[in-house]
């Protein structure tokens, strides 16, 4: 039995895991983000409320990056545990084994073993959803990479400036890693509405620029033939390099099943290995991906 928690800068959902599709939810309770022992503690009530015993690990996917050899977390979004070896301090804290996992890691690893990926010995995982991120599961296990980065796709200068479609020439936008012309600018859902506001000067949430696109509005198809053709580019390399079987899309833009088949449709035709059959796919499991990955993670870890 696991107790698996899956942790953003607004909110810490648990739940109490006999297997990856058995899943009991324990409830959510507010990220405490300035005090890493009110952290502890709102961890250590849903572990009481499941009633775990001693000896039952905790696995836990966070939002940042997990270093796999010194274990310390990055993560701008909750100060408390940026910079610290979050899976050692929370293990003294709760007396308990630790296992702590990127967000992006535990929903491919959740999609490969029971989402989009089942049956594939290579699966990428792409986010779309405010920012791009990813993960790579190889023969059913997961790949950190050097430094917990395997699967960032979503960073260094790889944005095109010279475009098929209109306005033709792009500005490479500066992100938040501190590099300018990362897929992150323009690739998700900020990304949208970044190149709405660059072709059209109007701010709108990428929501309402999808909708007026399934409509048909003239502005948003500009803004999404260009978003597309963005990120086609840099994941067809990546499909090239990865060899992945199939790439499930999560995040807020995998809700999208028409920009997913249009995103497919331009992946396709640029990648070496011809398919007729699609490539990049919705993600299957949404809101209880990194509830699932970190279960798995857990129950890998009790396995001879």
């Amino acid at each position: 039995m696991i107790t698996a928690f899956d942790i953003g800068g607004s909110t810490i959902k648990a739940a109490l895991a006999r297997g990856p599709e058995s899943l009991t939810m324990l409830g959510r309770v507010p990220t405490p983000r300035d005090d890493f022992y009110a952290f502890a503690d709102a961890i250590a009530g849903l572990i009481e409320k499941g009633g775990a015993s001693k000896d039952s690990p905790v696995a836990i996917s966070v939002t940042g990056v997990v270093d796999p050899d010194s274990g310390l977390v990055t993560c701008a979004n909750i100060p408390c545990i940026d910079g610290r070896d979050l899976a050692g301090d929370l293990g003294k804290r709760l007396g308990r084994k630790v296992l702590v996992a990127n967000d992006a890691d535990c929903f491919v690893l959740a999609e490969a073993h029971t989402g989009a990926g089942r049956g594939h010995r290579v699966v990428f995982g792409a986010i779309l959803g405010t920012g791009v991120g990813g993960g790579l599961v190889v023969d059913g296990k997961l790949h950190p990479g050097a430094g917990g980065l395997s699967g960032e796709w979503g960073h260094g200068t790889i944005v095109a400036t010279k475009v098929s479609v209109a306005p033709f020439e792009l500005p490479h936008f500066a992100c938040g890693c501190g590099q300018l012309g990362c897929l992150d600018t323009v690739g998700a859902a900020r990304g949208i509405e970044r190149l709405h506001r660059h072709l059209h000067g109007t701010d709108l949430p990428s929501t309402e620029i999808l909708a007026r696109w399934e409509a048909g509005d003239a502005k948003a198809e500009q803004t999404i033939a260009l978003q597309v053709e963005l990120v086609a580019q840099p994941l067809a390399l990546v499909v090239n390099i990865v060899g992945p079987g199939i790439v499930p899309v999560g995040g807020g833009l995998g809700n999208s099943a028409a920009l997913i088949a249009r995103i497919d449709a331009a992946v396709r035709p640029r990648i070496l290995r011809k398919l007729d059959r699609p490539l990049v796919v919705p993600a299957q499991l949404t809101a209880d991906a990194g509830l699932i990955g970190a279960a798995m993670l857990g129950l890998e870890s009790q396995e001879p």
